[in-house]
């Protein structure tokens, strides 16, 4: 089995794999043919003997957050394979080359959504759960006004505003993509009287305080306001979007609506209905340590203190197995006895806030020998924001 970077030329055969693994339709063959061959999007494929691609992954570039930094990120998508070629090891083989080249080529961290949470575990990745959902009926909202300016936005407009708001919103999030006018257009943009998506920013006294972007889902007996992409500024901001949606009793049966977890709608709402909301916690996404050194580098940590944690089991990057003395901005190996062992599953997670060192301590891969008081203060819950598809 021959595993490698595709070739222009070879995007489009690629294209067709996801479109059968993803119950999909290619409308246009020959547009998306021509398109392909503009992609540079890192593509790999796994092919038989006979030369025929077998399986595809996408590892798409961008840069995320992580305690205040700018990290680079990895973002696995388009994991598919061919019915025939299933049970081949075929994704197996791409991801034992695409791991190591994104340390290689700098990647901190690498994430993806999870068709299942134990296939991507073999390859170093963990759970990361940022996000609640909630379903309730828009009168649930009729104690929320909202008296400021709601504009809906209309293709040719600008989306400035969005992506500044966008921006400051998830500078208070781990792992929150950052955005420019290019991919903030790239969730907002939509026919709203075409493809019925709409897209509000709100303002009080002319300075924007939030954005609302939905999609109208036909359902029988009532329709469903399905909440996409939001963010605010403070109070104000999200009480805008209550208000906005408490709107909505005449249109719709069901209003869905996801929030960080570290924003629990029920802890905060007014109204008497509370029991008539459905909260469902999501598990849809999972993060990898790719580079440990660094992961250890930048994670915020309490001045002046100092740990040494283990980093074991990283099948596919052996640079990252080992005892790191940890200091400040410096990470340096060590034959020192570790305060802290860790799988490298396990490190993604608690790096990134998903978890606590309380939280960690229940997973067998996690043990604590000491210097319990420094770890707890360096491995705690932070907010999570993850609102962006690749």
């Amino acid at each position: 089995m021959e595993v490698r970077q595709l070739k222009p030329e070879e995007h489009f055969e690629a294209n067709l794999i996801s479109t059968v693994a993803f119950h999909m339709k290619m409308e246009d063959p020959e547009k998306n043919r021509e398109e392909s061959l503009k992609s540079t999007d890192e593509d790999w494929g796994a092919f038989s003997e006979d030369g025929k691609i077998m399986a595809r992954i996408i590892n798409n570039h961008f840069e995320s957050r992580l305690d205040g930094q700018r990290v680079m990120n990895g973002g696995i998508g388009a994991v598919s394979t061919l019915p025939e070629y299933r049970n081949t090891g075929a994704v197996k083989a791409i991801f034992e080359k695409l791991i190591p080249e994104a340390y290689r080529r700098g990647e901190i961290i690498s994430t993806l959504y999870p068709f299942n949470h134990a296939f991507y575990r073999k390859f170093g990745y963990e759970t990361v759960r940022w996000r609640d959902h909630y379903e309730f009926a828009p009168a649930v909202l009729s104690g929320y006004r909202f008296s400021g300016d709601a504009e809906l936005w209309k293709p040719g407009d600008p989306v400035s505003e969005y992506t500044t708001l966008y921006n400051r919103f998830a500078d208070h999030f781990n792992l929150a993509m950052y955005r420019d006018d290019k991919r903030m257009l790239d969730r907002i943009k939509g026919e709203y009287y075409k493809d019925r998506k709409f897209c509000y920013l709100f303002r009080e006294n002319g300075k924007a305080v939030a954005y609302l972007i939905f999609q109208d889902v036909r359902n029988d007996p009532a329709a469903i306001l399905n909440v996409q992409d939001l963010a605010w500024d403070g109070r104000d901001g999200f009480c805008a979007i209550l208000g906005f949606l408490a709107r909505f009793s005449a249109d719709y049966g069901t209003i869905r609506l996801f929030l960080p977890s570290c924003l629990e709608l029920l802890s905060v709402i007014q109204t008497p209905r509370a029991y008539d909301i459905q909260q469902t916690a999501s598990q849809s996404y999972m993060i990898r340590a790719v580079n440990a050194k660094r992961l250890l580098e930048i994670i915020k940590k309490p001045d002046n203190s100092r740990f040494v944690i283990r980093v074991e089991g990283d099948m596919q990057i052996p640079e990252n197995n080992g005892t790191w003395a940890v200091h400040g901005e410096s990470a340096e190996l060590t034959d020192e006895k570790p305060d802290l062992t860790v799988s490298i599953q396990a490190l993604g997670q608690m790096a990134s806030g998903a978890v606590s060192l309380a939280e960690a301590m229940y997973r067998p891969d996690v043990t604590v020998s000491g210097n319990e008081a420094v770890l707890e203060k360096v491995f705690v819950r932070k907010p999570i924001l993850v609102e962006d598809h690749f």
